[in-house]
């Protein structure tokens, strides 16, 4: 690592260069709100200095790439901490570009209410589905598995009896 007087990102954070992006987002939001203009009781002049660094540490090390880069730049190398995939004849996928949603990790947020509610009817449209299943088939019993015989049809000549006319002498 560089032998300097100026802060690295991680320090500023309090982390460890082999923090994890999970570690890196939680440091920086306890931190931006201990600093922010608007919530501190630090003077503005401490303050807003403070903010916009964190906000600069968290942008380079919330990137992938600029992380990897501003590693490099302070001497800190990834290699002993990076595993290799599974599957190597596979190729990996593009990655996902994070810096369009304000999570790092999508699997890792809370639900929304909506999303909450959602569930909720999609549960409670299967569970009706399942109730509607057994209360026909409780009515219906062996009659709703049995189809029913069909009649053998009727001929025209077997519905007209002959009649013979009487003859009267």
């Amino acid at each position: 690592m560089r032998q300097s007087s100026e802060p690295t990102y991680y320090s500023l954070l309090g982390l460890h260069p082999s923090a994890s992006a999970i570690e890196i987002r939680r440091a920086y939001r306890e931190l931006s709100k201990r600093y922010h203009p608007d919530t501190t009781d630090l003077p503005t002049t401490v303050a807003v200095p403070k903010f916009q660094q964190l906000n600069e540490a968290y942008a380079t090390l919330s990137s992938p790439e600029r992380r990897l880069t501003y590693d490099l730049k302070i001497g800190y190398s990834r290699f002993g901490v990076i595993q290799a995939p599974s599957d190597l004849n596979h190729p990996v996928s593009s990655p996902y570009d994070w810096s369009k949603s304000a999570y790092l990790d999508a699997t890792d947020r809370p639900l929304s209410a909506g999303e909450i509610f959602a569930l909720f009817i999609i549960g409670l449209t299967f569970l009706a589905c399942l109730l509607l299943i057994i209360a026909i088939g409780l009515t219906r019993g062996e009659a709703a598995f049995q189809t029913p015989q069909p009649q053998p049809p009727t001929t025209l000549q077997q519905q007209v009896t002959p009649t013979t006319p009487k003859i009267s002498n």
